[in-house]
C-alpha cells in the first residue's frame, strides 16, 4: 500500500545497527572459528595451574554442549537463527566465568563452584532457547469505563510482534488459542516478520498463511497497524496481506458498535520519531468526542505522555518484547524505548489512560539468539465492560 512510508530522515536505533553487525558474523559457520575457539578455551584455563588440563576440558565440552544445542533449533524446526553469534557470547562469558575462577584461588573447591555456575548457565541456555520461545501466555485482563454501555463485556484479544521467520510450534499454539478465545474483535499491534526474513519469500508466505488461518479461526473482525520501519517495510507490510481479511488502520480511525458498547478505534503508523508522531496522534485523535471509548493501537508505548494529555481510555502495543532477556529482580536490560524501563511490559495506568505493553510472541532476528529469559512470549484477552450502577 503507498499509504506506508519509511520516513526519509529515518535513522535505525543502535540495537538495530547491532543486529545488523551480528548478521554479518552469522554467516561464518562456526567450524570456520575453531582457532579462536581453542584460543579461549586456553585462556580460560590458563590460570589454573594443577587443574589446568580439567578446566580445558570442561571449557571445550561445554563449547560442544552449547554449539549442538544451537545447531539442532533449526534442524528440528525449533527456531532458525544462526549458531555463530550466540554461541560467541555464550564463550566468552563462560571464559570470563573460568578465568576468574582461576584467579581466585584456582582450588578444586573453587573449581566445583565455577563447574557448578557452568552447568546453571547450560540449563538456562537450553531453556531459553528450547523452552520459553514456545510457551505462550494467555493474560486476562478487564477494564471498566462509564464510557462502555453494552449489555455484556466486550471480549478482545491483543496480539504483537509475531516477528515470524517460519512456521514453528509457537505459531500453531497462537492459532490454538485464538480460535478458544470466544473473541470480538483481534487487534495486532505490528511486526509481523522477523528481521532476517523481511524479504524471504517462504517467510511472507508463511505469515499470509497464519494471519488467513487466524482471521478464519477467530470468527471476529481483525484490525491491524503497522510496525517499526525496519521490519515493516514499505512494499512488504501490508502489501503481502492483500486478500486478508484484515482492516489496516493507517493513521486512520474506525467506529465500532460491539455487544452495544460504541467505541473509537485508532491505529498509527509508528516511524519511531515520537517528535513526528505525536503530532500526528493530536491530529488523529483532534475531533473524538470526550464520552465515546478510545482504543488506541501503536506499536511502541513511546507515544504514552500524549496518549494522556488526548484522554484515550486504552492504549495497546508491543515493540520491547519485554526485554526478551530478563534478569531476576533487574528487569529488561534492553527495550528500544525513549523511555527505558518505564513502560518494559504489562499494564499501567496514567490519569485515567490504561496502556498494556506486550511481551509479543516472536524474537529479534538477525545474529541475536532466538531466545527468552524471563519474559515467555503472551497474548492478552481482555473483557471490556460498563461500569456497575
Amino acid at each position: 500500500m503507498s499509504d506506508i512510508l519509511d520516513p526519509p530522515d529515518y535513522r535505525p536505533p543502535a540495537l538495530h545497527v547491532a543486529l545488523v553487525a551480528t548478521d554479518l558474523l552469522g554467516r561464518i559457520p562456526p567450524l570456520l572459528l575453531t582457532p579462536a575457539w581453542l584460543a579461549l578455551a586456553a585462556i580460560s584455563c590458563w590460570p589454573w595451574a594443577d587443574l589446568r588440563v580439567a578446566a580445558a576440558i570442561g571449557s571445550l565440552s561445554l563449547l560442544l554442549v552449547d554449539g549442538g544445542g544451537l545447531a539442532l533449533l533449526p534442524r528440528l524446526g525449533r527456531s532458525f537463527g544462526p549458531v555463530t553469534p550466540p554461541l560467541l557470547a555464550l564463550t566468552i562469558l563462560r571464559t570470563a566465568i573460568t578465568f576468574l575462577g582461576g584467579l581466585f584461588g584456582g582450588t578444586l573447591a573453587v573449581f566445583a563452584v565455577v563447574l557448578g555456575i557452568q552447568v546453571l548457565i547450560a540449563v538456562a541456555s537450553v531453556y531459553a532457547t528450547w523452552v520459553e520461545p514456545f510457551r505462550i501466555e494467555v493474560t486476562r485482563a478487564e477494564l471498566r469505563s462509564p464510557k462502555l454501555q453494552g449489555y455484556q463485556p466486550l471480549r478482545l484479544v491483543h496480539i504483537s510482534d509475531l516477528h515470524v521467520e517460519r512456521i514453528t510450534d509457537r505459531e500453531r499454539k497462537l492459532i490454538e488459542l485464538v480460535s478458544d478465545s470466544d473473541a470480538d474483535l483481534v487487534v495486532l499491534t505490528g511486526d509481523y516478520l522477523n528481521l532476517s526474513s523481511v524479504r524471504n519469500p517462504d517467510s511472507q508466505a508463511d505469515v499470509r498463511d497464519l494471519l488467513t488461518e487466524l482471521c478464519e479461526r477467530s470468527n471476529a473482525p481483525v484490525y491491524a497497524i503497522t510496525g517499526s520501519p525496519p521490519v515493516d517495510v514499505a512494499g512488504v507490510v501490508p502489501d503481502i496481506f492483500d486478500g486478508i481479511e484484515i482492516t489496516w488502520l493507517m493513521d486512520k480511525k474506525t467506529d465500532l458498535d460491539i455487544n452495544g458498547h460504541a467505541v473509537c478505534l485508532a491505529g498509527l503508523r509508528c516511524t519511531r520519531d515520537r517528535a513526528r508522531d505525536a503530532p500526528r496522534l493530536r491530529r488523529l485523535l483532534s475531533d473524538v468526542p470526550a464520552d465515546l471509548f478510545t482504543l488506541l493501537l501503536y506499536h511502541s508505548p513511546d507515544l504514552m505522555p500524549e496518549a494522556v494529555d488526548l484522554g484515550v481510555d486504552l492504549y495497546l502495543c508491543g515493540h520491547t518484547h519485554g526485554g526478551q532477556l530478563r534478569l531476576p529482580l533487574f528487569g529488561a536490560l534492553l527495550t528500544s524505548s525513549a523511555f527505558w524501563k518505564r513502560y518494559e511490559m504489562g499494564r499501567y495506568e496514567q490519569q485515567g489512560t490504561t496502556l498494556y505493553v506486550s511481551r509479543g510472541l516472536g524474537v529479534e532476528g538477525f545474529g541475536a539468539p532466538r531466545a527468552r529469559f524471563l519474559s515467555p512470549p503472551e497474548i492478552i484477552i481482555w473483557s471490556l465492560s460498563g461500569v456497575d450502577d
